[in-house]
C-alpha cells in the first residue's frame, strides 16, 4: 500500500527495527566501571552472615572482605564502598575512628587483595555507635539529639584513619552541616591534599534504606533521622544548595540518595553543576523491592534492574552505587 505523499519523511521506527541499529545509536550506555559495589564488614573469621531482605548480600568478616575485592576487580568494577559493623558499639562510635577498626582492617584487606581497586570508606557514625545516630548525642535542648559540632571533629579523625589504613576515597554520610569543610581540613593537615571526597549531599530522610539498617546493624535506638537528613518533600532548591555548600568546602564528587525516587533532583544538580561529578545511590529498599517481586515471578529481575540502573544515568549520574554491581557486571559481559 502507498503511503500518502505528507507523510513524514522521518520514521523513527527505523532506528528501532534492526537490534544492531539499536545499539549503535543508544545514547546511554551501562559500564561496569560506572558501578560500585557496597559491602559490610564484620568481626570474626570465615563469616558470611546473611542479610535477609537483600539476598544473596551477607555481612562478611575481613578476610572475605578480600576475596570479595579480588572478584570485584576481576569484574571490572568501578570500585567497593565498605561499611562496618564493630563487635562493640559505643556513644560514640570510637571503633570508627580506631586505628584496628572493622573499617580499618576491611580496608587494609581489600588493598592487600585487589591492589588496583577502588576502595571507598562511608565516614558515619551509625553503624559504630550504641544509640544508631550519625554523630553525638547530647540533650542541651532538653531533648536527645545530634550536636552538629560536636560530630565534625569525629569525622574528620574518621575520614583520617580510613585515609592512613589505605582507602582511596572517603565518602561522608551523615549530612552534618560542614561535615565536608572539615574532613578536608583534616586530610590536607595530614598530607592527603590527593584524596577526593565523595559527598552524599543530597540525602534524603527515606522510607526506602529499611534493609539497610538491617545490614548495617544501624536503627536508631530512639526518634529518627528527620532532624539531618532532607524532607523527601522538600524544594529541589534546597538540594541545590546543599550541593553548591559542599562544593565551596572541597567535594570533588557529589552523590544524591536514594536514586529512583529523586531522578528530578539528579537532573537538576546535573545541569546546576556541569562538570562535576555526580554519583547516585540505588539504596536497599529499590533493591529488595525488585528481588521480591523477581522471588515471586511477577517480574524480570535482569530486565528491571537494567532499566533502573539505566535511567539512573540517564538522568546525569555517572556513578551508581548498587548491589546489582556483580551480577550487572555478569549480564553485560557472560
Amino acid at each position: 500500500m502507498s503511503t500518502s505523499a505528507s507523510f513524514p519523511t522521518t520514521r523513527l521506527r527505523r532506528l528501532r527495527y534492526n537490534p544492531a541499529v539499536r545499539e549503535l545509536v543508544r545514547e546511554t550506555r551501562l559500564s561496569t566501571k560506572s558501578l560500585v559495589l557496597p559491602l559490610f564488614a564484620r568481626a570474626g573469621k570465615n563469616v558470611r552472615q546473611p542479610i535477609g531482605s537483600m539476598p544473596p548480600h551477607c555481612q562478611l568478616s575481613v578476610d572475605l572482605i578480600g576475596e570479595e575485592a579480588k572478584e570485584a576487580q576481576k569484574l571490572g568494577l568501578g570500585g567497593v564502598i565498605l561499611f562496618g559493623i564493630p563487635a562493640e558499639k559505643d556513644p560514640l562510635g570510637k571503633d570508627s575512628y580506631c586505628e584496628s577498626g572493622i573499617v580499618q582492617q576491611a580496608v587494609k584487606a581489600a588493598k592487600d587483595a585487589a591492589p588496583d581497586l577502588l576502595v571507598i570508606t562511608d565516614v558515619c557514625f551509625c553503624e559504630y555507635t550504641s544509640h544508631g545516630h550519625c554523630g553525638v548525642v547530647d540533650d542541651h535542648t532538653g531533648r536527645p539529639d545530634v550536636n552538629n559540632d560536636a560530630t565534625l571533629e569525629l569525622l574528620g579523625k574518621q575520614a583520617l584513619s580510613h585515609a592512613q589504613a589505605g582507602a582511596d576515597m572517603v565518602a561522608p554520610s551523615g549530612m552534618m552541616d560542614g561535615m565536608v569543610g572539615a574532613i578536608r581540613n583534616s586530610l590536607d593537615g595530614r598530607g592527603f591534599e590527593h584524596l577526593p571526597i565523595m559527598s552524599y549531599a543530597a540525602k534524603y530522610s527515606s522510607a526506602f534504606y529499611g534493609p539497610f539498617r538491617e545490614a548495617a546493624e544501624s536503627t536508631p535506638q530512639f526518634g529518627d533521622r528527620r532532624a539531618y537528613q532532607m524532607d523527601p518533600a522538600a524544594g529541589a532548591d534546597q538540594a541545590l544548595r546543599e550541593v553548591e555548600l559542599d562544593l565551596a568546602e572541597g567535594a570533588d564528587i557529589i552523590m544524591v540518595k536514594p536514586a529512583l525516587a529523586y531522578l528530578d533532583i539528579i537532573r537538576r544538580v546535573n545541569e546546576r553543576f556541569p562538570g562535576v561529578p555526580i554519583a547516585a545511590y540505588n539504596v536497599s529498599g529499590e533493591y529488595s523491592m525488585v528481588k521480591a517481586a523477581a522471588e515471586k515471578g511477577w517480574i524480570d529481575e535482569r530486565a528491571i534492574a537494567l532499566e533502573t540502573l539505566t535511567a539512573i544515568q540517564r538522568a546525569g549520574a555517572g556513578i551508581i552505587l548498587t548491589y546489582w554491581a556483580k551480577q550487572v557486571a555478569a549480564w553485560i559481559h557472560p
